[in-house]
């Protein structure tokens, strides 16, 4: 499918660097957990889809700058049926608007083993890469492999080279905005939070945001979750988006649109039922007292 045979081409073509300067606002729309086949168990995707659907229709009318999809594509890993009516669906979003598709542990399994990575790398392409858009350098991150990596520590250990070397190129060629995507939240509410099937385990979360907080920063888009949460670590957001398919704890299904601003990232989460006419990027005027 040509969308995701261009993906590497859209990264490439929008590596220029951060212009300087003040510059207009511009959005983007983060999509979580589609998971076909979640709603029924694997009997079927009907709702999944219908869900999809509705939110790829959003996503034209809205015409972000870009879209990033936080993993769990599909809940049966490998599944050929459910793969392909992802690949359908998500084959809707216009051309013109570069779609960046993360694995989650349900496209990669819970614990990843190489041979699983390079199945997923085969369908959708790689699963840890960088792209730019203006003010934006947004690195992808493969989260399975740092959540559970057992049967894969050099995949582990080579993604994080590579992403040292990401964000010292990023923070070198002055990125105003360096963000983070992936499937899994480092945390829920608190960076000290317990270990869970939800979050990074702490002896490997502590260390990626020295990291994160060593190179600036400041907002990690993740899924995983089912449920909308935000949590905060000093200047780092971890924002978890609910998901585009089935939520859980009695949320609602949804998306995220965050707005890049110079010196910000504004983000809302909206369900399906309240998306927006249009996104305004223009802030109020404010209130006189």
């Amino acid at each position: 499918m040509k969308k995701f045979a261009t993906l590497a081409l859209f990264a490439l073509l929008a590596c220029a660097p951060a212009r300087t300067g003040a510059a207009e606002p511009f959005f983007f729309i983060q999509l979580s957990d589609p998971q076909l086949g979640m709603f029924t168990d694997n009997k079927d995707f009907v709702q999944d889809a219908a869900n999809f659907e509705f939110a790829v229709t959003a996503v034209n009318r809205l015409r972000p700058a870009f879209v990033v999809i936080t993993g769990d594509l599909v809940h049966k890993p490998g599944d050929a049926a459910q793969i392909a009516e992802y690949r359908r669906v998500a084959g809707k979003i216009d051309a013109a608007i570069p779609v960046y598709h993360i694995a989650g542990n349900h496209d990669v399994k819970n614990e990843p083993t190489p041979e699983s990575l390079a199945d997923y790398i085969k369908i959708f392409g790689p699963d840890r890469y960088t792209f730019s858009y203006r003010s934006v350098t947004g690195i992808v991150l493969n989260s399975s492999v740092i959540h559970s990596p057992q049967a894969a520590p050099q995949q582990l250990a080579e993604q994080e080279r590579w992403l040292r070397t990401e964000l010292m190129q990023a923070k070198a060629a002055g990125t105003p905005h360096i963000v983070v995507f992936q499937h899994h939240p480092w945390f829920i509410a608190t960076a000290a939070e317990p270990d869970q099937y939800f979050n990074i385990p702490l002896a490997r979360r502590a260390a990626y945001l020295a990291l994160f907080r060593e190179f600036g920063v400041k907002y990690l888009f993740c899924g995983h979750y089912h449920r909308n949460a935000e949590g905060r670590d000093g200047d780092i957001q971890n924002i978890t988006s609910g998901p585009v398919g089935k939520p859980l704890g009695g949320a609602k299904s949804g998306l995220r649109v965050a707005i890049v601003r110079d010196a910000v990232i504004e983000h809302r989460y909206y369900e399906l039922g309240e998306l927006p006419v249009n996104v305004e990027l223009t802030p109020p005027a404010p209130t006189k007292k």
